[in-house]
């Protein structure tokens, strides 16, 4: 399983005076309180953003998956699993991700605001050549790149193709399957050197060099159109495996037509997806997906999506590099009015380390006067005639103060030390200096100032701590615990079944009379081994038998015999034929379904830890604090 991920919070600076108030305690787990803000918080936080309404709850039934989620937070504490090298090491460099947006400042200019929302309004058809220069190159290597892709650039426009070039030079790898091709895209989905250049560079025309962290680039624009916005569909899907023989492509194929036309007769799209698309994940959700917009997945897929006009609407089959789909439209939505999208491009852009570089110097100046910044400027100048190797010569006096906090000799030769900075003089380094020790300071006050950080940090904390948990105590040892599966496996073992099934052989021969001579030698009481074994004892192969279960559904050519089925497409019933019988339903076995019941056997025992955690540890509601919570 995956560890869970959490969604980086956008930089939104609460008022101090707001959260000068103890918030009350709700809940007590073991010995940790927690307060009404903090459960206010996660419960609307996690009611937000939902597929569906349904599957929001109210505080009161939100409240008990929370208090299992906090037992098991509590007992991986008591087992000291927060004290790990790891664990440290992993929150560490949670908490420097998270803190990122908080450590710098942006001033937005209203034309920087509205020229992101102006690209946010667009989508350009772009592609690109890419020449790789590792960010710690020489100078002298990077202008050897930069000079080559010039050069790649002076040929394309003296008349050799873009898609030749990117094929001989890129070193993108996929360009040698999409030629360069990039397809289309939005505002903030490319780095934004590029982005700059794609959306500056007129259509038809190719870009100067781009310096990105991945190295030059040239780019050429091919079209640029309006934003069609966001579209929520579902699918039924039928999987083609890479490499897959023309014989499954063609079942797939079947299998995805005859779902097409149960639908033209009325069938319920949702319900066919939960019982017939292999896309499992969308599958539980009557196939329904995440919204999407059309640059964010591949053309073969978004193209037939959002030609659907009307809700309810669905496509032909259609064919992606991933199988066949039949795409239903359920909602649309176009790019928002710029005001609305105003607080989503002001935190797009405070999240963007290139943009955010932009608001450092600013951030500093702002900090050196809320910390109250004083510097001895006499011995700062004297920093200029002194170089970093003749650190004995430093002036002994403090040098700055922040926040009450003296800084001296001591703790600039330890920056320097720990910045392996070897030459230069101690004034080159010293602004430096003075911005990490402001900018470090601010970084311990996080917690303090801001709730919101706060809060997130604890979910990190304790999401760390669930996932390590429960790795140990269920999800591993479920599927290590051979015996207890087993024993589970054996109580509940009709909770798993097979529908109705043909069970036997299916059978394909090059012409009639192999048929016939298959059909006399089953006859006569041959097996499939010994039937393929007489027939094909030359060498050549002549019959091909699949032996298998299938139940309705899973065979085009099973469907047709059994289940009066339409004919599948390229078949010929004279040559191709089954033999078997049909069953009856029967539970699956544990192999057949070892991952549905390992998930079971998890779950039964999560409810047993989790009643032995609440004998544990004592759980105690503030209820009429509760009932003060409105719900989602």
């Amino acid at each position: 399983m995956n560890r869970i991920l959490f969604s980086l919070v956008l930089f939104v600076v609460f008022s101090l005076t707001a959260f000068a108030q103890q918030s009350e305690v709700l809940l007590t787990v073991g010995n940790q309180e927690i307060s009404k803000d903090e459960f206010e918080h996660i419960y609307q936080k996690n009611n937000s953003n939902l597929y569906s309404n349904e599957d929001k709850k109210s505080p009161e039934e939100y409240l008990d998956l929370f208090i299992n989620f906090k037992l098991k937070v509590v007992e991986a504490e008591a087992l000291k699993m927060d004290t790990s090298q790891a664990f440290i090491t992993e929150l560490a460099g949670y908490r420097k991700e998270v803190a990122a947006p908080y450590l710098t400042d942006i001033d937005y200019s209203e034309h920087q605001v509205e020229e992101l929302y102006r690209r946010m309004t667009l989508e350009v058809d772009a592609s690109h050549i890419l020449l790789r220069v590792d960010a710690n190159a020489s100078e002298q290597k990077k202008k050897e790149v930069l000079d080559k892709i010039r050069a790649i650039r002076n040929e394309i426009v003296a008349g050799k193709s873009f898609e030749e070039a990117a094929i001989e030079y890129s070193e993108d790898p996929s360009a040698k399957s999409n030629k360069g091709r990039l397809g289309y895209f939005s505002a903030f989905t490319m780095v934004v050197p590029f982005e700059d250049a794609a959306f500056n560079t007129p259509v038809g025309e190719i870009s100067d060099p781009v310096k990105t962290d991945f190295g030059y680039h040239i780019i050429k624009v091919h079209d640029v159109r309006q934003n069609k916005g966001e579209i929520l569909v579902a699918h039924i899907m039928k999987n083609i495996p890479r490499e897959a023989p023309a014989v499954e492509k063609i079942k797939a194929k079947a299998a995805i037509d005859s779902i097409y036309q149960l639908l033209l007769d009325g069938a319920d799209f949702a319900e066919m997806a939960k019982n017939e698309s292999q896309d499992r994940r969308s599958a539980v959700r009557g196939g329904e997906m995440p919204w999407f917009a059309a640059g964010r997945i591949v053309a073969e897929f978004s193209d037939p999506a959002f030609t659907l006009k009307n809700n309810g609407d669905f496509t032909q089959p259609v064919e992606t590099p991933f199988g066949y789909h039949i795409i239903k439209r359920l909602n649309a939505r176009p790019v928002p009015p710029f005001e609305e999208a105003r607080a989503t491009i002001e935190s797009q852009i405070k999240k963007d380390p290139i943009r955010l570089e932009s608001g450092k110097k600013v951030f500093i100046e702002k900090l050196k006067t809320a910390y109250n910044f004083q510097e001895d400027e006499a011995a700062k100048a004297q920093l200029a005639d002194i170089q970093i190797t003749e650190s004995n010569d430093l002036p002994a006096t403090t040098l700055f103060t922040i926040d009450n906090q003296e800084f001296g000799p001591k703790e600039l030769e330890a920056f320097v030390a720990d910045n392996k900075i070897k030459s230069g003089t101690y004034l080159s380094v010293y602004d430096r200096w003075v911005s990490d020790e402001i900018t470090n300071l601010e970084d311990s006050k996080l917690e303090e100032k801001y709730p919101e950080f706060r809060y997130l940090m604890n979910e990190y904390h304790d999401g760390i701590l669930l996932f390590n948990i429960s790795q140990e105590k269920i999800w591993k040892y479920a599927s290590q615990d051979t015996t207890g599966l087993e024993k589970f496996y054996e109580k509940d073992k009709n909770k798993h079944m097979w529908g109705d099934r043909f069970k036997g052989y299916l059978i394909s021969c090059n012409d009639v009379s192999v048929r016939e001579e298959a059909e006399d030698l089953f006859g006569a009481g041959m097996n499939a081994d010994e039937v393929l074994a007489h027939i094909n004892n030359n060498g050549e192969e002549l019959i091909s038998i699949e032996s298998g279960a299938w139940e309705e559904a899973q065979n085009p050519i099973v469907d047709y015999y059994v289940w009066n089925g339409k004919d599948p497409d390229n078949f010929d019933s004279a040559t191709t034929f089954i033999r078997g019988d049909k069953i009856d339903p029967e539970p699956k076995t544990l192999d057949e379904a070892r991952g549905l019941f390992i998930s079971d056997y998890q779950n039964y025992l999560e409810e047993q830890w989790l009643k032995e955690l609440r004998s544990k540890h004592k759980v105690k509601v503030n209820k009429k604090l509760l009932k003060t919570i409105e719900g989602a």
